[in-house]
Parts: C-alpha cells; structure tokens; sequence
C-alpha cells in the first residue's frame, strides 16, 4: 500500500503474523492483496516450503519485504533468537544460513536478526559481546546478497531479558559491525514503551534505519487506538525522505480490514 502525501510517501507492509487471522496463513497473501497491501512481513516463514509461499505471493502481486531469522521451540531460551547466548553458537550460526536462504527465494531486502533473551545467570559484558560477534559473523555472510541484517530492540516491559536494550545500542552494533550491511529496525511501539520522544529519537537514528514497524501503545493495536501521536511520527517519517517500508505490526481491535480505517483517518484525511 503506497500513499503519497504532501510530505512525501509512505509504504505500508502488512504483518502476516498479527493481520489477517481471520483466515488461515496460507489464505492471508489473497486477503492482504484485496485490502490493497503490495507487500508483506512474514516473520516466521520457516513451516513453508519457500518457493510454495513465493509462487503465493506472485500470484496474488505481493512482495515480502521482511523476515525473521528462525525462533527455537517454544519454551527455550532460544525462543526469541540466539545472538545473545554462548552456547547457542551453531544455532545461531544454522539460523542466519537459513534465514538467508528463505529471503533470497522470498526475494526480502530485509532478514531480522532477533537478539533473543539474555541467558539467566550469564554475564551480561560477556553475552553483549557473544550477540556483537554473532552479528559480525552474520554481516560477513550476508555481504554480497542484496539482503539487509536489521536489529530490533523489544522494550523491557514486555520482555525484561531480551538482550537488544534499545533502538540506540542497535545503531551501535550496525555502525560497528559494517551499516554497509547492517541497520535498526524501528519499531515505534517497541520505542515509545521504553522511553518515548519519537520525533528526537527518529531523527538521530534516521541515517541507520532500514526497517519500521508500527503499532499503538497501550494495547498493540493499530495507529489511533492509543497514545502515540501518529499524525505527527507518519509526517516525520514522510519528511525525512525514508524511502523503506513500515511493517504494520499490530493486533487489530476488529477485524483486520475495517481496521485499517486508520489509514484514511490518520493519513488520506490530513495530506
């Protein structure tokens, strides 16, 4: 979904993982076209065969413009990534192998690295310098494939032991580890629940953006539901010249397409 405003363009990708539940994933590509969304984040592709999800996406004009880097089984301390843990090395290691091969065949600029959670009883200088490592390591396998590592901080409301802190430390990491390769993905709700001031905060990372994500705070659910000042944070991002796509990550309070009445309520009505 392409919008021009007065301000400049803004490209919005619906999240297969929150939109669209109403049917099944398979069956979500159809329902993301018809409500006029010309790309998609899948975020956990891996339960597919990737050149199946592709031939689901051509037939329908979709493009997947973000993945995840696989999750280890539910209810390990791999569940949300393995960068942060030392004994998980190989595991990380397989996950960027794999995570590449599915964004190469899905044709995504862009493969997540999910930090994961620090592990209980681990130094914690010792495992930010394991999850620096695994990302340096994963930058030199990515050089050269036309596909972008992105870094995503979760705030520590929601998830206390994740390991990425904030949106900051992630810029850090890119800009030492090669932001030839590597960049942030901002998430704005994941921003505004650690400590807020958006506009500054986009601005100063601006230069290492790649990725953004957007959903409401409290609640997750889609822009106007809740207190971030949208109208404001979409006309940054417009005037700033982003020219990526901002992931639609968020749980709809209805059902997925009378949400996104957003679109026209916040954008269409005020460019």
């Amino acid at each position: 979904m392409i919008i021009k405003t007065s301000d400049g363009t803004l490209r919005l990708a619906a999240n297969l993982k929150f939109m669209f539940t109403e049917v099944p994933m398979l069956d979500r590509f159809s329902a993301a076209a018809s409500a006029g969304f010309a790309a998609v984040e899948l975020p956990q592709p891996y339960a597919f065969d990737p050149l199946r999800l592709r031939q689901r996406l051509d037939a329908v004009g979709l493009r997947t413009v973000l993945i995840n880097t696989p999750a280890g089984p539910a209810g390990s301390g791999t569940v949300m990534g393995a960068a942060f843990d030392p004994e998980a090395r190989k595991e990380f290691r397989d996950g960027i192998d794999r995570g590449l091969e599915y964004a190469t065949e899905l044709g995504s600029p862009n493969l997540h690295v999910m930090a994961g959670l620090r592990p209980a009883g681990c130094d914690p200088d010792g495992a930010f310098a394991c999850y620096v490592a695994n990302i340096a390591w994963a930058a030199d396998r990515a050089r050269g494939r036309d596909i972008r590592l992105v870094l995503e901080a979760i705030n520590k409301r929601d998830q206390p032991a994740y390991g990425l802190a904030s949106a900051e430390v992630a810029a850090h990491v890119a800009e030492a580890v090669g932001a030839d390769v590597v960049g942030v993905l901002f998430d704005v709700y994941h921003a505004q629940v650690d400590r807020g001031d958006l506009l500054t905060r986009y601005d100063s990372l601006h230069h290492l953006i790649r990725h953004i994500q957007i959903a409401d705070n409290p609640g997750r659910a889609e822009p106007g539901t809740g207190e971030i000042g949208y109208p404001a944070v979409l006309r940054q991002i417009a005037r700033s010249g982003y020219e990526g796509w901002i992931g639609c990550e968020y749980r709809p309070s209805i059902d997925t397409a009378t949400s996104l009445r957003w679109i026209t309520k916040i954008i269409e009505e005020r460019s």
